[in-house]
């Protein structure tokens, strides 16, 4: 299983326009913020708050990593697809390698190659609010950091191993990954604030647990930002703000706790690899 996991990422790695296409999302919101929304944001709060830029840039950066290991692991899995496709899956069928084997060669590939990614994009995102805002994440942060990009991978690659399991064909998984990642900005509450949407699409946002990942990087990455900005700050500015920003998420009077956005993550997990593996052995009967 190790040996045909690490086949995987080298496929994957050996496919420059796959990785590229994979990060392609990260690109355009990267590309939206530096050309039109950073400064439509961080406008809006000069003169309220000192530093927005550095309060904005973490809120970008939170915003990135929660999104990134979506959009890499769905990349990652275009190559089970294209073995289905080339029929190379049925060649490694015939070999004494189990097909749990197999499948779980794909799972544990697309989960390294999500978090590799993320690291690499939180060092790059780091060393950006450095120079830019001269704000360094610390340590006990950075640690929280990276354990919420490995349980943020492990929830995002159960999604995303549930949406390729549906597809037989490399187009219509090629399609699948351009509408995903286009949307999935929007639904994680990144191309713009979530109090600017309507609330029903707010309650969508809520419910999806992307978004519970990026508001747990907003914790982490936004805390010191944000006890900067607000100190001093009389009345409920900080919590208005918070709630519209995805920090904090509320359902009526209902406030998401840290430690259950921590469970939807793990309950999302075990939900979608038990669904995308009921399917396969369906499939295999």
């Amino acid at each position: 299983m190790i040996n045909f996991a690490i086949r995987n990422i080298k496929v994957y790695f050996r496919d420059k326009t796959s990785v590229f296409f994979s990060l392609l999302s990260v690109f355009i919101i990267i590309g939206l913020y530096a050309l039109f929304l950073g400064k439509v944001w961080t406008n809006s709060l000069e003169g309220l708050v000192p530093n927005p830029e550095q309060l904005m840039d973490s809120w970008l950066m939170a915003g990135i990593l929660s999104v990134i290991s979506f959009t890499t692991t769905m990349g990652a899995f275009g190559t089970m697809v294209d073995d289905k496709v080339k029929k190379i899956f049925k060649d490694f069928s015939a070999s004494p390698l189990k097909r749990t084997s197999l499948v779980g060669g794909y799972i544990i590939a697309s989960y390294i190659i999500g978090i590799l990614m993320s690291l690499v994009a939180f060092v790059l995102l780091d060393a950006y609010l450095f120079i830019a805002d001269g704000y360094i994440i610390g340590f006990v942060a950075t640690l929280e950091v990276l354990g919420l990009i490995c349980l943020s991978t492990l929830a995002n690659t159960s999604i995303v191993f549930f949406i390729t399991s549906l597809f037989k064909t490399q187009t219509a998984f090629g399609t699948a990954s351009t509408v995903v990642g286009t949307i999935i900005g929007f639904i994680a509450g990144i191309y713009m604030p979530i109090g600017n949407f309507p609330p029903a699409v707010q309650l969508i946002v809520k419910l999806f647990p992307v978004s519970h990942s990026a508001a747990l990087f907003r914790r982490i990455i936004m805390a010191e930002p944000l006890a900067s900005a607000f100190n001093g700050v009389v009345g409920d500015y900080r919590n208005t703000f918070e709630l519209e920003m995805g920090v904090v998420f509320k359902l009526g009077d209902f406030v998401f706790a840290p430690w259950i956005e921590i469970v939807i993550l793990l309950a999302t997990a075990a939900i979608f690899y038990g669904l995308s593996l009921l399917m396969l052995s369906r499939k295999a009967k």
